[in-house]
């Protein structure tokens, strides 16, 4: 197994596999064209239809940015995930529940060691303009303007120095500034901010892009699996087997990834407000994970940008919002939440989870659960319940038997089919907080919603009772090694 710490190692192992990477010398626009161009090639996710699940690609002929490259879908395929992170697909959720278990502390190196300031840009220079410097895509037409989409934003709780890592949408609105989004009450970061917004403080924040995938997706954890306090760098080097690397930044007292292939430097500057789209005008942010573009916000946080330090030829490192990329991201440390907390209460009833690319790895969970005793009746409920504790922003949870492959939707939709009736099967929730980007979690959509953000959250149980299993057995096919047959398909 090649040793993979940062973006490059990851994309020349990428190389290696058959159809896991591609690229292009073809010169490309980063306004809207990048973007479209990816969308056939390998998006995936909930974006419009034609799509697929295609290789991760490179384009190294970006219009406007000479030397700079962009990579995307590099996690865009859960069998690709499972290539960067040395595990089987199906494996991924236990991968990092363990090391969000055994996690191994970032360690600090000098600057001296640290690529990701080869180059150094500071913001007090002649012509300094981060548009210029970061070649971010702006992912449609209708965009507020170029957006940082996989930016790790690394700050520290003003009064515990307590550090945090997470993915945040950051759009590229002046030379220097960038305006952040903040979902309310769901990051870390936002928790440190209105402290130092309160104390009339700004708050450094460093953005690190182009890093080792481990990072990227240990940085997806949420409350209540990772709490305040704790670093999901711990748990990028539980899944490495050794400490991510940090170095200090040049202009403000915080850190960075040191291995980035760019890191932008800057404070949130206290009640600082800027209009998302006062650019464009045109009402719209971003294409987000559910499959719709986000509405432009009115009023968030301003990061006013110090410098921009990269490595030498650096690439860009980009998603699109409602591809399958978000899907691995978000959804693989989802199912490493539900895990944990299933197992706790009962342990060995969970055989696997996935959190399915329609609900864009946020929405929905489907949930394999072993009924071994008639006890274990009504535990497959439980476990939904727990589900929904573990990740507040699920919507639907399925239920399947262990006979059902959850990470096959159509099986799912199967087992929907032949045991699930809706008058005793479907469990409403209703009233209950989950995500602002569901477009249907509004009481225009329906009168038992109080708020933007609210929704009825369901939980679809599609097994087979305990004491009816005699009646529900799948056809027995016999067990036998298709290669002597057709080598070429199971290599």
């Amino acid at each position: 197994m090649a040793k993979m710490n940062d973006l490059r190692s990851a994309l020349e192992f990428l190389k290696t596999k058959e159809g896991q990477y591609i690229e292009s010398d073809v010169e490309v626009d980063p306004k809207a064209e990048l973007s479209g161009v990816y969308r056939y090639v390998g998006a995936g996710g909930t974006v419009p239809r034609p799509t697929q699940e295609g290789p991760a690609m490179v384009f190294t002929n970006v219009r406007g940015h000479e030397n700079a490259r962009v990579a995307i879908g590099v996690l865009a395929s859960r069998k690709r995930v499972g290539y960067l992170l040395n595990e089987k697909p199906e494996n991924l959720g236990f991968l990092l529940n363990k090391a969000v278990e055994n996690p191994i502390p970032p360690v600090v190196v000098d600057n001296a060691k640290a690529k990701c300031q080869e180059e150094v840009h500071y913001a007090t220079e002649e012509g300094f303009d981060i548009r210029k410097l970061i070649p971010a895509p702006t992912n449609t037409e209708e965009d507020a303007g170029p957006y940082i989409t996989m930016g790790l934003c690394y700050a520290s709780d003003p009064e515990t120095k307590e550090s945090d890592i997470t993915i945040h949408r950051l759009c590229l609105q002046s030379k220097d500034e960038i305006s952040m989004y903040f979902v309310p009450g769901a990051r870390h970061l936002g928790v440190f901010r209105e402290k130092a917004e309160a104390a009339g403080k700004p708050l450094p924040i460093s953005i690190s892009i182009g890093v080792d995938p481990a990072i990227e997706i240990a940085s997806c954890f949420e409350p209540p699996t990772t709490p305040l306090g704790y670093n999901e760098l711990g748990a990028a080097g539980g899944i490495r087997g050794e400490a991510v690397e940090l170095t200090s930044c040049l202009t403000i007292d915080e850190k960075c990834i040191a291995n980035a292939e760019y890191v932008i430097e800057g404070e949130l500057i206290p009640n600082a407000r800027i209009r998302e789209d006062v650019n464009s005008d045109s009402g719209k942010a971003m294409p987000e994970f559910p499959g719709y573009t986000g509405g432009a916000q009115p009023a968030i946080p301003v990061i006013k940008v110090k410098a921009v330090t990269t490595r030498k030829n650096p690439i860009m490192q980009s998603c699109i919002g409602p591809s399958e990329e978000h899907v691995s991201m978000a959804g693989i440390p989802t199912e490493a939440s539900i895990i944990s907390m299933v197992n706790r209460a009962m342990p060995g009833k969970l055989k696997n989870v996935y959190c399915a690319s329609s609900g864009g790895g946020k929405y929905i969970a489907v949930l394999q659960f072993v009924k071994s005793v008639p006890s274990d009746e009504g535990r497959q409920r439980q476990a939904a319940l727990l589900a929904f504790s573990a990740f507040s922003e699920l919507k639907h949870v399925f239920l399947v038997d262990e006979d059902v492959d959850c990470f096959d939707i159509k099986d799912v939709m199967w087992a929907m089919t032949t045991r699930f009736q809706a008058d005793v099967d479907m469990i409403p929730i209703p009233g209950v907080r989950c995500h602002p980007l569901d477009p249907s979690n509004d009481p225009a959509n329906s009168p038992s919603i109080r708020d933007h953000g609210i929704a009825c959250k369901a939980i679809f149980d599609c097994t087979v009772p305990f004491a009816e299993k005699d009646r529900f057995h799948r056809s027995k096919f016999k067990e036998l090694d298709p290669s002597h047959w057709v080598p070429e398909l199971f290599k």
